[in-house]
């Protein structure tokens, strides 16, 4: 493709804190994965911060360190990537999904407080594409409900709610470093928290259940090898030290294409951005007219060199949560229309401008 979906922008000095790594002989579990872990306690103000190898490694050991078990539920969106629904089924908990604002394709509070039940333990909010939910209304009814709050920002690092950064609003976060996510480890994830015992648990987990205070080959809990690398931590460090300057030049892209959307008086619309936020951009959406061909749409696209995918198929209606749980078309309707209708644009990092020009012309053409 001439013009990529994503790309990630690395540069010099990531390259040169992995050669240190490589020189220093200590791959696994050292200075650099400390100095990635520091750096995110400092920028969000939070006390405890654990690196793995994925988001959806921290999402899980989130679930874990929470004692969610088989036979509770914990409500969430279906319009997500499906690690958000994944980290509760490795655990036997059922997903029970609250549909979205068709104007944000953020979880509807109103659809989560119908949902509640005795077997509800934890609400999982998907701040998507960047934008953080609702989060004084989401917080006042797990508040209420004596729920569990677990945030997935794995698509919105840098945003805020009221001024809040997500991530931090609730019991537990989550950021992934996916090589298309506003900054990269190539994999990886941290989880951040400000209790000590969810950090502690979530500290011994990753390592294959070794806690900090174990001697050698000592594992108190069933851990996993979710560790992140010495490699992965030192791309990070350099990311983290160029975070504001990467959601700036992000920031200027999507706006680029707000503009362009308008002067070529492009016939879609995008999601509504509430004032309360402050977004973080990860990917560009487009909303497609009600019966689109999104289909022939791409294809169009690809023969001119421009990548573009839909974003996201309704996680209820993937073959293993149907087969699993019995889910049905017409379960979500706002998910399962928007999941027809969302086009991801190419955006990234170093995206030119000019390329932003001939993929917005482009997709007027084929409208």
């Amino acid at each position: 493709m001439k013009i990529p979906l994503s790309k990630p922008d690395i540069t010099w000095k990531e390259k040169k804190y992995v050669e240190e790594v490589l020189d220093s002989g200590q791959l696994s579990m050292g200075e650099k994965t400390r100095r990635f872990e520091r750096q995110f306690m400092s920028r969000f103000s939070v006390k405890y911060a654990v690196a793995m190898n994925s988001g959806t490694s921290a999402l899980h050991v989130a679930v874990k360190t929470l004692g969610l078990k088989a036979g509770d539920e914990v409500i969430t969106t279906p319009y997500s990537f499906i690690a958000s629904g994944n980290c509760l089924v490795y655990e036997g908990i059922k997903p029970v999904f609250a549909d979205i604002d068709p104007q944000t394709l953020n979880i509807d509070p109103k659809s989560v407080k119908k949902l509640i039940t005795k077997q509800t333990k934890a609400i999982l909010a998907v701040h998507i594409f960047g934008q953080p939910c609702n989060m004084d209304e989401i917080k006042k009814i797990a508040d209420q409900d004596g729920l569990y709050l677990i945030e997935d920002a794995c698509e919105a690092i840098g945003a805020e709610w009221n001024g809040t950064p997500a991530g931090v609003i609730g019991d537990v976060g989550v950021f992934a470093f996916y090589p298309n996510k506003q900054i990269t480890t190539g994999e990886g994830g941290v989880l951040l928290t400000n209790q000590k015992d969810i950090y502690e648990m979530a500290s011994a987990l990753r390592n294959q259940g070794r806690s900090q205070t174990s001697e050698w080959l000592e594992h108190e809990y069933v851990g996993y090898n979710y560790r992140m690398s010495e490699l992965q931590a030192a791309v990070g460090v350099g990311q983290m030290e160029r975070l504001d300057e990467i959601l700036g030049r992000r920031e200027a892209a999507a706006n680029r294409y707000l503009n362009l959307i308008n002067q070529y008086q492009l016939p879609v619309t995008t999601p509504m951005v509430l004032p309360e936020c402050k977004m973080s951009w990860f990917v560009f959406i487009v909303i497609l007219k009600e019966g689109s061909n999104r289909q022939k749409i791409i294809k169009h696209l690809e023969r001119k060199g421009i990548q573009a995918k839909p974003y996201f198929p309704s996680i209820h209606l993937q073959k293993s949560f149907r087969q699993l749980f019995g889910f049905k078309p017409g379960m979500y309707p706002v998910s399962e229309q928007m999941s027809e209708r969302t086009l991801a644009l190419p955006f990234y990092t170093s995206i030119n401008p000019n390329d932003q020009e001939t993929v917005i012309k482009t997709l007027k053409d084929v409208l």
